[in-house]
């Protein structure tokens, strides 16, 4: 059997100031996304902005229900918005930002396994790579380019074809 790693590429900023102009407002937009959230149940609210490459900025927020399985992710919202107000638009970047008042986060809050895994589809369906900026509500940023750096090993449409 041969052994095999999987080498993951990401860059670390001391905070948002670090990051370029572009990035640095579309980091922004998600946390004002945050802020709107509808989490009344965890407290933990967070917001995802989309840059499109026609320059429009899409946002989403947590969506939280009593049936714990009916919410929805920020990120999800805001992609599943972006395809339908603007199909065929290609996503250039996708930032996320939490809000809590539990306790302050410091940590970089990476999306979850679902939402990575739309996001690999979006970024397959398109055919190019999604940069994904990620933070906690203070201190270090995580700037992400392809989905293979947050998801190696991706599941994509190409795994459902018939091998010949």
């Amino acid at each position: 059997m041969e052994e095999k790693n999987i080498t993951l590429r990401f860059r670390l900023s001391d905070d948002a100031g670090d990051l370029e102009t572009a990035d640095k407002i579309l980091l922004e937009k998600a946390h004002q996304s945050a802020l709107n959230a509808y989490a009344p149940y965890s407290r933990f609210r967070v917001g995802a902005a989309i840059r499109l490459d026609n320059g429009m900025i899409i946002t989403g927020n947590n969506q939280e229900n009593a049936a714990y399985p009916s919410g929805l992710c920020a990120e999800r919202v805001a992609l599943f918005a972006a395809s339908a107000q603007f199909p065929g638009s290609v996503i250039e970047a996708v930032a996320v930002a939490i809000d809590t008042d539990k306790h302050e986060i410091i940590q970089p809050v990476s999306p979850c396994g679902a939402c990575r895994q739309v996001l690999a589809e979006y970024e397959h369906r398109q055919g190019k790579e999604i940069r994904i900026i990620f933070s906690g509500e203070t201190g270090k940023t995580v700037t992400v380019d392809g989905m293979n750096n947050l998801l190696p090993m991706t599941f994509t449409a190409n795994n459902l074809k018939k091998s010949k």
